[in-house]
């Protein structure tokens, strides 16, 4: 019977290797949809280490199977994304980005290391492991549709159909060698909101006789913020902010024609989420209307609200304090922003989780999507291991 020490021991063994592969992957991001070397070098090592797998699978995705014993009585996936941000990294190490202006740095290499790590140390032990285990390298977490979406519609989910699946991500607040989990509704919907106020631009000095989409569109945030603070239940937690305002020209002395607004609409309660969308809609379109302007309104459906299934994260937990420690498994607060793992939990019961990277001590607490990003690689040996050990100890 497997027990802590022997997936220890391998993570250990493998933790060289898992440093380089993360630094390989470090220095060569890519962008969503485009992760096309990130593809070949992850197939290569696959090949490398005569682990089968499936490439081509929704663009740049990879799949594997790999079997133990009794392939057919159950089957477990693990997922990683592998996309970068376009972000210029400003960390002056040796792996530093060499695509300029390309930056992992919310982490995706760290959880395709993860993952490689974790299927070589089950593959090392498969005889002593029941069931198939559904490896997952998915593309484009980062950009819509997201590309859990296109795996999933490409039958990623099907022959075999696993009963369970596992992610996990990177958390700088947390240190390396501490994890986290939360049962239940864990992270928002991520919808994407444009509008545009048509007014009629002219003299900044004779606003009277122009319809001033500056001030309209002053009025317009101001009010749609209480979507959240006067319709929302207050039980449902919801975001609406908007992090892009431009308009076509204008000067301190001349007022535009009109004003773009970009934000997102984030709530963990779906029919909340469709009537809070119509609200901005007609809400917009009212009041630009009874200040003579006009406006059009494209919403941009996102990411669902993603939930953890109550049974399997609770054995997961289980699991990782077996493996960890207690002292070294926390309970996360619920969170705002969104995740394209969601598409995989409304298919199956999904457990996504939380892996520290953070040292104070190393000055590493740099957060996601920052362009001093980085980890403590220490990291690297509790995120694969544990990944491993979840697959075969929450049957």
């Amino acid at each position: 019977m497997l027990a802590p020490a022997d997936f220890h021991s391998l993570a250990e063994y493998f933790q060289a290797d898992a440093i380089i592969i993360r630094r390989h992957l470090h220095a060569h991001p890519e962008l969503s949809f485009e992760e096309h070397q990130t593809a070949a070098f992850i197939a290569n090592t696959l090949q490398n280490w005569d682990i089968p797998h499936q490439t081509g699978v929704a663009g740049t995705g990879i799949v594997v199977l790999l079997k133990g014993k009794n392939p057919d009585s159950r089957t477990v996936a693990l997922r990683a994304d592998m996309d970068a941000l376009p972000i210029r990294e400003k960390n002056d190490v040796p792996y530093k980005s060499q695509n300029d202006g390309v930056m992992h740095a919310c982490g995706h290499d760290v959880h395709t290391t993860c993952l490689l790590t974790a299927l070589r140390i089950l593959h090392a032990t498969r005889d002593r492991w029941s069931g198939t285990v559904k490896a997952l390298f998915q593309p484009g977490e980062e950009k819509l549709p997201g590309g859990a979406s296109l795996m999933i519609a490409e039958g990623v989910l099907d022959n075999p159909r696993p009963e369970a699946i596992f992610g996990q991500h990177v958390h700088p607040p947390l240190r390396a060698g501490v994890v986290g989990f939360r049962e239940g509704m864990y992270m928002a919907s991520t919808d994407e909101v444009y509008i545009t106020v048509h007014g009629r631009g002219g003299h900044g000095a004779l606003p009277n006789t122009t319809i001033d989409p500056v001030a309209i569109s002053a009025q317009l945030i101001t009010a749609l913020q209480q979507l959240v603070s006067r319709q929302a239940d207050p039980g449902t937690p919801s975001v609406l902010s908007f992090g892009k305002i431009y308009s076509d020209g204008g000067a301190t002395n001349v007022i535009p024609n009109a004003v773009h607004l970009e934000g997102t609409f984030r709530t963990h309660d779906e029919t909340w989420r469709e009537v809070a969308l119509r609200h901005v809609q007609h809400m917009a379109e009212s009041i630009c209307r009874g200040m003579g302007a006009d406006c059009t309104v494209r919403i941009v459906s996102g990411y669902p609200a993603l939930y953890n299934h109550e049974a399997l994260t609770r054995k997961a937990r289980v699991a990782a304090e077996a493996y960890l420690g207690k002292d070294n498994v926390v309970e996360l607060p619920i969170r705002m922003t969104g995740e394209d793992f969601a598409y995989y939990s409304q298919h199956l019961p999904a457990c996504f989780y939380r892996l520290g990277t953070g040292n104070p001590e190393k000055e590493i607490t740099s957060p996601v999507h920052s362009d001093t990003f980085d980890i403590d690689e220490d990291a690297l040996l509790t995120g694969g291991g544990l990944m491993a050990w979840l697959t075969v100890m929450t049957e």
